[in-house]
């Protein structure tokens, strides 16, 4: 399977680049075909411009300015997103990658103000730590859940290719607690 792994951390020492070691490993030795776009490593800009906003409804230039992008992202057949959960959300350089890159005519129509998924992925893993308590995340919504069984999901063949795994708490995880969590992410690519 063609598998486009997104990470998004800065810092090559963090747990999140150990959680994004395993998951490309483990990816590649399942023998899958793996794109992995390190976000950090690669500049991406995630600032949607005011030229790309004009252009966002027309389908012949609204890609121009992250096409290498969306051709990786129209090649995989699976979507791996790596990343710590910072203040309820995605990193801003993961947020402002969905933002520029999942654009009209590319991964959704619209259709009479109504929204048809184009993009049809096989699975879609979300691979995530929160600094915060599952408790915390739970009473204010878990937003980056939210997207990703919600709206991410949506672009899925089957409802049931999605896969949230979280360790939460982590401000305060033991090392095994950490490891542990390694440990299940990797059975977890075996699933793709």
């Amino acid at each position: 399977m063609r598998v486009l792994v997104l990470y998004a951390h800065p810092v090559e020492t963090s747990f999140a680049a150990a959680l994004h070691g395993v998951v490309v490993e483990r990816l590649r030795a399942a023998g899958h075909e793996v794109d992995d776009c390190d976000l950090y490593a690669e500049g991406f800009d995630p600032v949607l411009s005011r030229a790309e906003r004009l252009a966002y409804h027309d389908l012949s230039a609204n890609r121009a300015a992250v096409a290498p992008h969306v051709a990786r992202l129209e090649r995989a057949e699976a979507l791996v997103l790596v990343s710590p959960i910072w203040n309820f959300g995605h990193p801003a350089i993961l947020k402002g990658y969905l933002d520029r890159v999942f654009l009209p005519g590319v991964t959704f129509a619209l259709e009479e103000g109504r929204i048809r998924p184009t993009l049809r992925l096989k699975r879609l893993v979300a691979v995530h730590s929160y600094g915060a308590t599952r408790l915390m995340a739970w009473l204010v919504g878990d937003p980056p859940r939210r997207v990703v069984s919600r709206i991410l999901g949506g672009l899925l063949e089957r409802r049931s290719g999605v896969r949230y795994l979280a360790l939460y708490g982590m401000n305060t995880a033991t090392k095994e607690r950490r490891s542990a969590f390694l440990d299940r992410v990797a059975r977890e690519m075996d699933w793709l």
